[in-house]
């Protein structure tokens, strides 16, 4: 089953959305020395659809997991982010499209904290990853659906307060 998500659902407006089952990002916040948060962001490697963009790790979900599972496991393969590290505090659709055939395809944007700006390895998705401020991810030039979300997004993290220590673990 692992990968079985990948390839293209086509909506019935003619676009193309990767992720057989949907598709899940990370949207991950650490703290930034002298406070404020600052949020990941990996531009896209110029071979990938809408590649030279910043937005979030992620990409299609397996039929077996969630949007959360995906968005931390697509973390870990696109950015070498160890999943003990990721406390994720909320879900939130940000796109959904009626698909040819029936049914939709909806991406998820998962809302984690860590506790420290976490060292990065890039795979051959990411021509880059970086910790943004985020106050200045407007400044990119960012993935278009992320752009749209992006408003939507900071005004729901702004009224969760960052969360700097981890859980105890169970």
């Amino acid at each position: 089953m692992r990968g079985d998500g990948d390839g293209w659902v086509i909506a019935e407006s003619g676009s193309h959305h990767w992720g057989r089952h949907g598709a899940a990002g990370l949207l991950l916040r650490a703290p930034q020395p002298g406070g404020g948060a600052a949020v990941l962001l990996q531009h896209r490697a110029p071979w990938s659809h809408q590649g030279g963009t910043w937005g979030l790790p992620g990409g299609a979900l397996d039929s077996h997991e969630t949007p959360e599972q995906a968005a931390v496991r697509e973390a870990h393969e696109e950015a070498g982010l160890p999943a003990e590290a990721v406390h994720v505090r909320h879900t939130l659709v940000t796109a959904e499209v009626a698909a040819v055939g029936g049914g939709s395809w909806s991406y998820t944007t998962v809302i984690a904290d860590a506790a420290a700006l976490l060292d990065t390895v890039a795979n051959r998705e990411s021509a880059e990853l970086r910790w943004v401020a985020e106050a200045a991810v407007t400044e990119l030039r960012l993935h278009p659906a992320f752009a749209a979300s992006w408003p939507r997004l900071r005004e729901l993290i702004a009224a969760m307060p960052l969360r700097a220590t981890q859980p105890p673990a169970d």
